[in-house]
């Protein structure tokens, strides 16, 4: 055998080894790739938890709900709005009673009621109304094409009583001119029991219920020696009313009698309301019967809230008259 094919039979052995270096290093290529999938794959599966949504956690309560509450003797609105626990205190309290307890915070009295977190209950309110519309005009919305021929239908008849209004027009005319001549006579003898009536309706009783200490009662607790005037038992904040028509001479601090309000009268005599809680009219304003003056309250030399009321022939101390006597010549029982 020549050199040249002796040659060629180490060729193709070396051929067969690249033939397996190939192979070998093709499957040392491919392990990258295999780790690398494997590794995505990892990877992805370490991702899945983060898409768990956090609202699954429960929402702890928030505000207390809405309730009502009834004022006692010795409330103040503070001190509701710390026993209730008020997110605001007793201005937040105030403001959601501004219509049950008035113009002065400071002025409640046993009975009224009061709203705790009273804007919780209406948030809560329209959402259950909010559902049942939903529900009818589902229903609605199938009836109304029935119901849009009985609506044209109704609208056709509207025409008559236009039709009407004519007639009873004419009929009108003739009416009137008799009983206008039926009724004319009968009008002055109504006016004089107008007059009398009104007479009477001039006076009002200056505070509700009875009267318990009567006037001129004897006792060591009046520094004249006796009572000028007479009292009525109403708690603080009653409403007082002007017993007729008359003018503001003084309105404010009294001293002994608090805060007082004396008022002239149309007769010449005055009318003087003392410890009152808060004062409604000033000096110089002109006042109807039945007008309020103020609200009744336990302000200077007093053992309780009532209304101290007397009638005067001035407007100073001393110069009083039995108020009781006044009221009944007017027709006001006390």
């Amino acid at each position: 055998m020549s050199a040249q094919g002796k040659h060629r039979k180490p060729s193709m052995a070396t051929v067969v080894r690249i033939a397996i270096a190939a192979g070998v290093a093709g499957a040392a290529i491919g392990l990258p790739v295999t780790a690398a999938s494997a590794h995505t794959a990892a990877d992805q599966g370490a991702n899945r938890p983060s898409t768990v949504s956090v609202d699954a956690t429960p929402v702890a309560d928030q505000a207390p709900a809405a309730h009502d509450y009834r004022v006692v003797s010795g409330d103040t609105l503070s001190k509701i709005a710390d026993a209730q626990h008020v997110d605001g205190g007793w201005q937040k309290l105030y403001q959601d009673n501004h219509s049950v307890v008035g113009g002065n915070p400071d002025l409640i009295f046993p009975g009224q009621q009061l709203t705790i977190n009273g804007q919780a209950a209406p948030a809560k309110a329209p959402a259950a109304p909010a559902k049942a519309p939903a529900a009818k005009s589902a229903t609605d919305a199938a009836a109304k094409p029935a119901a849009a021929p009985k609506a044209a239908t109704q609208q056709a008849p509207a025409a008559k009583p236009a039709t009407t209004a004519p007639t009873a027009a004419k009929v009108q005319p003739a009416a009137p001119a008799p009983k206008a001549a039926a009724v004319a006579p009968a009008a002055p003898a109504k006016a004089p029991a107008a007059a009398t009536t009104s007479s009477n309706a001039a006076y009002v009783a200056p505070a509700p219920g009875k009267v318990t200490t009567g006037y001129k009662v004897a006792g060591s607790n009046w520094s004249s020696g006796y009572h000028t005037g007479i009292d009525f038992p109403v708690a603080t904040g009653t409403s007082l009313k002007a017993v007729a028509a008359g003018t503001v001479v003084s309105a404010g601090n009294g001293g002994a009698y608090g805060n007082q309000v004396v008022i002239k009268l149309a007769d010449g005599k005055y009318a003087q309301y003392a410890h009152l809680s808060s004062i409604s009219v000033s000096a110089g304003q002109s006042v109807t019967a039945g007008q309020q003056i103020g609200l009744s309250g336990a302000t200077g030399n007093v053992t309780g809230p009532h209304l101290h009321f007397e009638i005067r022939t001035t407007p100073d101390y001393g110069s009083d008259i039995d108020p009781i006597a006044y009221l009944a010549a007017h027709g006001v029982n006390v």
